[in-house]
């Protein structure tokens, strides 16, 4: 009796290191698709490719946080009160406006002072 072994021939591509099993989906309208095509054009890259490296590496800028919020809102009070300052100097003349000029333009300072120390 004649024994047969069972010889296994992996054939075929090669198993890959790193498996990218998990796929997501992302809408373009004609022109951001444009663009992105071309930015991977010149990277000499897929599109796939791309998106997936700027996905990974790329950084994204923040949104402002709860203190630049209100230093934003502040800055906008104070906008509002120079336009009101601009009023009362027309309607009550110019040396009226001064005086309220430099309440305001003190506020501004401590604000600008305390976003320069923030940082």
């Amino acid at each position: 009796m004649e024994i047969v072994e069972d010889r296994h021939i992996k054939a075929g591509r090669p198993p890959k290191p790193v498996k990218k099993d998990i796929r997501t989906a992302v809408r373009f309208s004609r022109t951001e698709y444009f663009i992105v095509q071309t930015k991977a054009d010149r990277a000499g890259t897929k599109v796939s490719a791309y998106i997936r490296e700027v996905a990974v590496h790329a950084t994204v800028k923040p949104r402002l946080d709860e203190e630049e919020r209100q230093f934003v809102c502040q800055l906008i009070d104070i906008s509002n009160n120079l336009n009101q300052l601009a009023k009362k100097a027309h309607q009550e003349g110019l040396l009226s406006a001064l005086q309220y000029f430099e309440t305001f333009r003190n506020e501004i300072d401590k604000l600008l002072t305390r976003i320069r120390h923030a940082e």
